[in-house]
């Protein structure tokens, strides 16, 4: 089993990735930072004795996502697993080199490119497409018209939500379009998450509240490894149970919509898959 594991480089994605090494898979890790991704292959190598492959891009860059799908297509005739982890919180409006917003880019828009580059690859290996998507979906008020908010009142935690919605959304349709496809809500992490954040600050204060990386990605990891991760395609997960999902998190126009928009936004120029 070959899984890739973005976001990889710390927190929920590094957790993962040792996990899926122990269940016997090779893991390709995937970060913005090499220093980093190699001190987690470190880790992954000390507890699975295999030692995993390592993959830099930045998701602020449809280029270098890009660059990484063309990367793993020449060195995996498979790929039974892509787990899209990478994420950011951004408490100010930041814009990518590519004119988008950077939590619409790097939650949303960079997954959706790298995961049609890579489908066919996944689809071919009967694969699966594991997402890590929030509770905040259920706040999302996505509009594929204006996916970046230039056009609406802009808030933090609103665009979050609305990544975090349209992260369903894409688990949705790619369900209908025969993908094994799910998604899920980690809880609040003590990661280096939202780090801008004065009130992810004031929540992980709280005692009891956060959970740790390895706990958060047990979630994913149940995913990527048991059949609930294809028998309820489609679905939104939380503590490796089956979890509510609100009517905009499922609706299949409003999902059919993002597809079309996300295409046109991403560039991409492939036959599309119905």
């Amino acid at each position: 089993m070959i899984s890739v594991v973005t976001g990889a480089s710390a927190g929920i994605g590094a957790a993962a990735a040792e996990a899926l090494a122990r269940a016997g898979h090779d893991v390709v890790i995937v970060g913005r930072s090499r220093a980093k991704l190699d001190s987690v292959a470190d880790r992954v190598a000390a507890v699975s004795g295999r030692r995993p492959d390592v993959a830099v891009a930045d998701f602020t860059s449809f280029e270098d996502v890009t660059r990484l799908a063309a990367d793993l297509l020449d060195r995996y005739e498979r790929i039974d697993v892509l787990a899209n982890n990478a994420g950011v919180m951004s408490a100010k409006r930041r814009t990518t080199r590519d004119g988008h917003e950077v939590m619409a880019q790097v939650n949303h828009l960079s997954p959706f490119l790298l995961t049609n580059l890579l489908l066919d690859r996944i689809t071919a290996s009967g694969g699966r497409v594991v997402t890590t998507s929030s509770a905040a979906a259920r706040t999302g008020r996505l509009d594929p018209r204006d996916i970046d908010r230039a056009h609406r009142r802009w808030s933090a935690w609103l665009q979050y939500g609305d990544t975090k919605q349209a992260n369903v959304l894409f688990t949705v349709e790619l369900a209908r379009r025969g993908v094994n496809a799910t998604c899920f809500h980690p809880g609040v992490v003590k990661t280096g998450f939202a780090p801008d954040s004065l009130y992810m600050k004031a929540v992980l204060m709280v005692p009891g509240v956060a959970r740790s990386p390895e706990q958060a990605a047990s979630t994913l990891v149940h995913l990527a490894t048991t059949p609930d991760g294809v028998e309820h395609s489609g679905r939104f997960f939380a503590k490796s149970a089956l979890a509510s999902a609100s009517r905009s998190m499922t609706d299949p126009t409003l999902a059919a919509a993002l597809w079309d928009t996300s295409r046109a936004a991403t560039g991409l120029s492939t036959p599309d898959r119905t």
